[in-house]
């Protein structure tokens, strides 16, 4: 049986690298990292996202500040006040909480953020740097999949990588971070022929598909580190007692909350895999962790400090 790679003792000291920093930043120049959150309409998954991140802000030093506006914004008039942020030299990370309203262009709403200020690492021109290895900002969630790898002594130069999984904000840019410590990576989705026989050869497996426990352990090589980046919100038991057995707790949430939340690999892969990690409490911890990590780079460099 493999160990459980718990996030929250490596965001911790992620957390207090940078609360360290900060405050030497504030004795070295007067001024601390800003990070303003956006909220585009109501979604409530989204406004709980947020006051987590304004949260760490607040306990690690940096200014926080979340902005609410309206879901039926209009076009010009969003431009018009990313760019304002963009000016505003108090402000050294921009973060537009997604996912947008229907209508809203998700892609054009990101490219009107200043690539100095994209703590999201997705702006075209951060993407682009990724590629060519240059110095970015660059996506949090799979900068904590890093993280964690590296956590458990594991080289992942000449290793085998699968990611399930080829979304923007995590299997794209994991895939290119991962080739650039000179892994080798093979990016799985829902075309992949034998995506099971695939991932079992994998040295490094990184599911991110958004599919409860669709990982089992036929997928999984015998000593493999597995990164379950999946956070999926179910509601029936039927599904939770397939995936955990007899599981009081989980139920209960499903009784008070309406759901309860599961990541894409199944329970007991942890008796193939090396080390793996807990859903809820692998990567999430890190996502954070990183944002904060990188609005203080972004301080960084705006200001020479």
């Amino acid at each position: 049986m493999g160990q459980w790679l718990e996030g929250k003792p490596v965001a911790d000291g992620i957390r207090e690298q940078v609360k360290v920093e900060v405050a030497r930043c504030r004795e070295a120049s007067g001024k601390v990292p800003g990070l303003v959150g956006v909220l585009i309409g109501d979604n409530p998954a989204s406004q709980s996202y947020l006051r987590m991140k304004e949260k760490a802000c607040q306990n690690l030093g940096l200014f926080g500040q979340i902005q609410y506006w309206p879901a039926d914004i209009a076009r010009l008039d969003l431009k018009a006040r990313l760019e304002a942020l963009n000016a505003d030299d108090r402000i050294d990370g921009i973060l537009v909480q997604l996912p947008l309203p229907k209508g809203q262009d998700t892609q054009e709403v990101i490219s009107w953020i200043d690539p100095a200020k994209d703590v999201d690492g997705i702006h075209p021109i951060s993407l682009g740097r990724l590629v060519q290895n240059q110095p970015c900002l660059s996506a949090c969630t799979p900068r904590g999949c890093l993280e964690l790898i590296r956590s458990t002594g594991t080289s992942i130069e000449g290793k085998n990588v699968v990611i399930v999984g080829r979304s923007l904000i995590v299997g794209k840019p994991l895939s290119l971070m991962i080739t650039n410590e000179n892994g080798t990576v093979t990016i799985c989705h829902s075309k992949t022929r034998d995506l099971a026989g695939v991932c079992a050869r994998a040295d490094i497996l990184v599911a991110a598909m958004g599919k409860p426990g669709f990982i089992g352990p036929e997928f999984v090589k015998e000593g493999a580190v597995v990164i379950d980046v999946g956070s999926n919100a179910v509601a029936d038991k039927d599904i939770v007692r397939r995936l955990f057995g007899a599981d009081p707790k989980r139920e209960s949430e499903i009784d008070t909350k309406g759901y309860t939340w599961v990541g894409d690999v199944q329970p007991k892969v942890i008796d193939k895999a090396a080390w793996m990690t807990p859903s809820p409490g692998g990567v999430g911890p890190l996502t954070i962790a990183m944002l904060m990590r990188n609005t203080l780079d972004a301080f960084r460099r705006r200001h020479g400090v």
